[in-house]
């Protein structure tokens, strides 16, 4: 099947020949949706809502500032800024602008996006500013004086690579670095951790660690926590398996004995075990706290248990202020919080932090652990725009921001079903929209992998776009993903993957059955591995929905691990050269099984020729597969954008409004 594929020739990323067929199918896509009568007023009104002033700034605290960075209609590629607390609690903070990215841009002539940047701890003079081309997750790194407020003349500077790199001291770095063939995994990531001393060259950074090429990655860092600063390696196996060890003089390691595919970090005295099996009779999704130093002198009994999931209750995350621990969890894909307090004897003391409302979701910011009990926690839901609270753990709570409601909420509500899968197991979705009598334009998102969570949250893109025009919109909480737990992601690992499209197909099914929508009128929406969700379910359950939007999509589940950063996934869905997985990836690749005799309903494929994640041959082979086999696709590749999509508001609402006009004209209503 691989030799003979037709279409590998559009995996030739910039190839003359795959260029000229991507700008004739923009075209085609272009004149189809672009020429509704509603397309310019939705793009217009989602470039308002994307470049709304009431947006709350999330910021991060270091030292005594709070950074920022912000894209808005005056800075199109975006500023990092930051302020005071005192000026951030007005309604209108006096900002001190950090990097104006915009004007880098223009001074360069390049294409910058912000990708982060990492602050010196202690005293927060120095940065590695993180800046990559077009969206890519390859990244050019700077450092920067946040005193002078200009790069630092002959500092740290790494060219464009998938680059790890993080402060040890004003001096120091650990550094992965790209330095040519061998220094990269077969995946694409760092294979080496290095020592770079300021003023020297990179080629003659001191090596720590190497890992081998069949590894995903490895990383250095320092941890500055005063009275424990400590040095670590971590070596990640494959995506779901990471060795971590304790680096101490002489380069030499020790490893920390925990199961390799347990979450497990050092923070001052505890070692913080998140295990993702059963282990040592805690169950999966347990989070446990051990003596550090103990534990490496062999002791594994005196754990302090600090959550145990039950059927309905599974961890969430959890974040250290200096003296305290913020725990969430998920009841049913509700959130809770809580602060737990290590006790000098027995159990840790814990109480409430917050109410979070029903159906809603709270987030957790700008701790500083280093400095204070200081928190920022953010609430919002799917009807209730975002509102940031500021305290300090024992002392008062403030509400110091509350965003803008950015769409007509009214006539519409927010309501939890469980569907019943194929196997009998109960998954959960939200609806969120109007309480119809009948049956009515519905879209439904999901995503199903890597554990990663669908929570509420205030979607004002989604909400003017949709919810404001007469949509109803579900998200469901498939297999795959987190929403219960380690368990509910390994349900519907490798071989099981088809758990995940059973649970999808059954949400769209009682949807249909609760008279919510009809399949005519029933639109699916993934991204990513959520793209890859949209192509097997329309591959094997095409009579239940009404149009599919495909975006940034792996495919081709015969090939992913030749292209870009896809041999990292193998622990997810299987290894195509593994005699044992290549028969369930042949039957679960939607790009194979795409056939001339069934009806699928009308398809948008979105992908960026940027991306360096997901290969946009997956998005181009399975669209001309498509149009060769007689069905309706209509495909968009953006430039630049990389696996987001885009690099700035304009981009992101043209991108939504092609999106939401190829729903509405499939789904009825009109934009």
């Amino acid at each position: 099947m691989i030799d003979g594929d037709p279409n590998l020739w559009l995996e030739d990323l910039h190839g003359e020949e795959a260029l000229a067929w991507v700008r004739e199918r923009n075209a085609e896509t272009a004149e189809r949706l672009t020429k509704d009568p509603g397309f310019p007023p939705l793009a217009a009104e989602l470039r308002e809502v994307l470049d709304d002033e009431g947006r709350i700034p999330y910021v991060r605290r270091r030292g005594k500032y709070l950074y920022d960075f912000r894209q808005d209609a005056a800075h199109v590629r975006g500023v990092w800024r930051r302020t005071v607390l005192e000026e951030y609690r007005l309604e209108q903070p006096a900002w001190e602008t950090v990097l104006d990215l915009d004007a880098l841009a223009a001074l360069e002539g390049r294409e910058w996006v912000w990708a982060g940047a990492e602050v010196l701890n202690p005293g927060h003079r120095l940065a590695l500013v993180r800046l990559s081309l077009g969206g890519k997750d390859a990244v050019t790194v700077r450092e920067f004086d946040l005193e002078a407020l200009r790069f630092v003349e002959d500092g740290f500077r790494v060219d464009e690579a998938r680059t790890e790199i993080g402060w040890i001291d004003a001096d120091h770095v650990y550094v992965g670095p790209d330095l040519g063939p061998g220094s990269l995994t077969v995946s694409g990531y760092p294979r080496t951790v290095r020592r770079w001393r300021r003023g020297t060259p990179l080629t003659e950074s001191e090596p720590v660690f190497e890992a081998a090429a069949e590894d995903l990655s490895v990383a250095g860092w320092f941890d500055p926590t005063e009275g424990y600063g400590r040095h670590f390696v971590s070596v990640q196996r494959d995506f779901w398996r990471c060795e971590l060890f304790l680096l101490t003089d002489g380069n030499r390691l020790t490893k920390v004995d925990v199961p390799d595919d347990a979450e497990k970090y050092v923070h001052r005295q505890w070692l913080m075990v998140v295990p993702k099996t059963p282990w040592s009779g805690h169950p999966a999704g347990s989070l446990l706290a051990f003596d550090f130093e103990a534990f490496l002198g062999g002791s594994r009994e005196a754990a302090a248990v600090l959550f145990t999931p039950d059927a309905a209750t599974a961890l969430a995350g959890h974040s250290w202020t200096r003296n305290h621990l913020i725990l969430k969890t998920l009841h049913h894909v509700a959130t809770r919080i809580e602060v737990l307090t290590p006790e000098a004897e027995g159990p840790w003391a814990r109480r409430p932090l917050a109410e979070v409302p029903p159906l809603a979701t709270a987030t957790l910011t700008g701790t500083d652990p280093h400095e204070s009990d200081e928190y920022f926690l953010g609430v919002s839901g799917f009807l209730q725009p975002p509102t940031l609270f500021r305290g300090e753990i024992g002392g008062e709570t403030e509400a110091v921001k509350r965003a803008s409601a950015l769409f007509d909420t009214e006539g519409l509500s927010v309501r939890q079903h469980f569907a019943t899968s194929a196997d009998g197991t109960r998954v959960p979705y939200f609806v969120v929209g109007p309480d119809r009598t009948e049956p009515g334009p519905t879209l439904l998102y999901g995503y199903g992998g890597f554990e990663i969570t669908l929570t509420p949250g205030y979607d004002a893109v989604r909400g003017r776009a949709w919810l404001a025009r007469g949509g109803t919109y579900v998200v469901a909480g498939i297999r795959g993903g987190g929403e219960y737990g380690p368990g509910w992601h390994h349900a519907a690992l490798k071989a099981e993957r088809e758990r995940a499209f059973e649970d999808f197909a059954a949400v769209a099914q009682d949807l249909v059955d609760r008279k919510i929508t009809t399949p005519g009128r029933l639109g699916i929406e993934g991204r990513s591995n959520g793209g890859l969700l949209m192509g097997a379910v329309t591959v094997r359950y095409p009579h239940l929905f009404g149009a599919v939007v495909i975006g940034f999509p792996l495919l081709d589940l015969l090939r992913f691990h030749l292209l870009l950063a896809g041999a990292s996934w193998t622990a997810e869905y299987g290894d195509p050269e593994d005699p044992a997985d290549l028969p369930h990836l042949e039957a679960l690749s939607p790009y194979h099984g795409f056939r001339a005799d069934r009806a699928y309903p009308p398809i948008l494929v979105i992908t960026a020729t940027s991306d360096d994640r997901v290969h946009p041959g997956h998005a181009r082979k399975a669209a001309a597969r498509l149009r060769e086999l007689g069905h309706r696709v209509l495909f968009h590749e953006t430039t630049a954008g990389g696996h987001a999509g885009s690099t700035d508001n304009e981009q992101t609402a043209r991108v939504e409004a092609l999106t939401h006009t190829f729903l509405w004209q499939h789904l009825g209503g009109g934009a």
